[in-house]
């Protein structure tokens, strides 16, 4: 029996049609491809006591326009350079609670994180621009906006786009879904509130000499610093300055008295520790929480602690804020050791005396909650006056171009000498102990490099797991330099609530107008009509094209 290979049957000419849609509405996928994509960083969420601030929406999904001067924006999202921004016009539109569907800011290149070794003296501008970023940082951070608000950075693609959806909105043609035009797309779920969040505090210690027979505990001095931020954009809160430029100083501070303290004829009778703390912005939550955490007996022993915050400014003076009367002994000494050694460094302290108020739960400083429970503690920083709640702690504009390296150095020398000096009771005596191109001098490249790192690396709390690579850093960094390091997770007071969802990608496309869809599939149809005719014509006949359109007859079933 001889085998037949069936041949596949041709395909029928009537399907030619239904082939050539399809075609047509595969290559038109390419038309609706992305213009460009951004990174983009959404506006803080976040409740204090219930009561809502920041962005509340994450999803953006609207037409591009470049003004705020329109009679219904709820479907367009406003692209605003911060170099151009009207902030009186700002406030206004917000205060009003006006609704749009949604704002992107796009900040100068040089305010970005990555941008850690670029120049910025190019910009004459740029203190001012600074100081016009700040105030509208401060503005959203405090105001309930119920649309997504975004940050990007400028580049040649989104100022592109810019530049059209601009020419568009001047000649009167706004992006509608009748129009065309761009529209700005961020696919994110719904934020979700952060379960319990964790602030994690770092200890280290470095024992004191002790001699034989000598049963009285030594005394300790505290160095503090606390490493978290927050802003307007968490995921761009790098906080270089303040308080990247503390932790700096206090893990420089820890290295040049490890090399002490190693040795036994060099390690001093007090005892040093070193806390780096979290919950900074909220009141110092984690501070107090370390120090709850210490038994009486530790809590006896500190002489006085020594909180460092924001240290990289370029001024020549530093300020001592204190809770206790400037006449105490205890601060007069602390104050008169750092004046010393600051006046050989060509720096003035000056001495900024603030009564706390314990019933109140703001804490402008951190030495205020060493203050609440009795114990001796100072901090020196370059600002003269706290910041209010959640302000000046991590802002858009404190990045590496707002830290001086030289200045992180020399209150580096400021506070270790005159530490120092109190330990091995050289004061007045014109020992230099940490002096320069000695191998207990002060190691630029080691502040430099952490200075980069911390300015690159986003620090607020409630987005930071317990094992994050920043935490896991520090901790390894403080035990190569003292012993006995631990880790303390607490739970971050529950005033605060965060929300996620802080960053994301922007697709911006460029979508024709109704009118020409409408237009297309006209033109589609009568072309598919009228080949669809053509081919069963001229394959079948005209009977065969009438009889599509022909109502079959009914059928009678007979009855059995």
């Amino acid at each position: 029996m001889a085998n037949c290979q069936r041949r596949p049957a041709p395909l029928d000419p009537i399907y030619y049609p239904l082939l050539t849609l399809l075609f047509i509405l595969f290559t038109c996928v390419d038309l609706y491809d992305a213009v460009t994509v951004v990174d983009v960083y959404r506006l803080v969420q976040f409740d204090i006591s219930s009561v809502p601030f920041g962005s509340r929406l994450a999803t953006l999904n609207h037409h591009a326009a470049s003004s705020l001067f329109g009679s219904d924006l709820s479907r367009s999202v406003i692209i605003l350079p911060v170099r151009e921004l009207d902030l009186d016009l700002i406030k206004e539109y917000i205060g009003q609670g006006k609704l749009l569907g949604g704002l992107l800011f796009l900040l100068p290149p040089h305010f970005s994180p990555e941008k850690v070794d670029a120049a910025v003296g190019i910009d004459e501008d740029f203190d001012l621009l600074r100081n016009k970023v700040s105030e509208l940082e401060r503005l959203l951070i405090h105001a309930n906006i119920p649309y997504p608000v975004y940050f990007a950075f400028e580049n040649d693609d989104i100022n592109a786009v810019l530049a059209e959806v601009k020419r568009n909105d001047a000649s009167g043609q706004p992006a509608t879904a009748t129009t065309g035009g761009y529209k700005l797309l961020v696919a994110a779920s719904d934020p979700k509130k952060i379960a319990s969040p964790t602030i994690t505090n770092i200890q280290g210690w470095l024992p004191g000499l002790k001699l034989e027979g000598d049963s009285t505990q030594l005394p300790t001095i505290a160095i503090v610093a606390s490493y978290d931020t927050f802003g307007a954009a968490p995921a761009l809160s790098v906080g270089s300055d303040s308080n990247g430029s503390g932790v700096v100083a206090l893990l420089e501070i820890a290295r040049l008295f490890s090399i002490l303290y190693s040795n036994p004829k060099t390690r001093g009778r007090y005892n040093l520790l070193f806390g780096l703390t979290s919950g900074g912005p909220y009141n110092y939550n984690g501070t107090q929480k370390w120090l709850r955490s210490f038994d009486q007996r530790l809590r006896e022993s500190i002489d006085y602690a020594i909180c460092l915050n924001s240290l990289g400014s370029l001024g020549n003076e530093l300020h001592l804020h204190i809770s206790k009367p400037p006449e105490n002994k205890y601060i007069q000494q602390i104050f008169q050791g750092l004046s010393s050694v600051a006046e050989e460094s060509g720096l003035q302290v000056g001495l900024k005396h603030k009564k706390i108020n314990i019933s109140s739960p703001r804490v402008a400083w951190e030495h205020e909650q060493f203050s609440r429970l009795r114990l001796t503690a100072a901090t020196i920083s370059e600002l003269s006056t706290a910041p209010e709640l959640l302000e000046s702690t991590g802002s858009l504009t404190d990045n590496r171009h707002s830290v001086s390296e030289a200045s992180v150095i020399r209150s580096v020398k400021v506070v270790a000498e005159s530490v120092a000096r109190h330990i091995y009771s050289q004061e007045g005596k014109g020992t230099n102990i940490f002096a320069d191109n000695s191998s207990l001098a002060v190691n630029p490249s080691y502040v430099r490099s952490w200075l980069n790192l911390l300015s690159t690396t986003s620090r607020v709390a409630p987005f930071l797991s317990k094992n994050d690579p920043l935490i896991m850093a520090l901790q390894k960094e403080l035990a190569d330099h003292t012993t006995e390091v631990s880790i303390q997770h607490e739970t971050l007071d529950g005033t605060f609530t965060f929300y996620d969802s802080i960053s994301g990608r922007l697709h911006v496309y460029q979508v024709v107008s109704v009118t020409f869809d409408l237009l297309l599939l006209l033109v589609l149809g009568s072309y598919l009509i009228t080949l669809f005719s053509f081919l069963v014509i001229t394959t079948r006949g005209l009977d065969d094209l009438i009889s599509l359109f022909r109502r079959p007859p009914s059928r009678k079933v007979k009855a059995t």
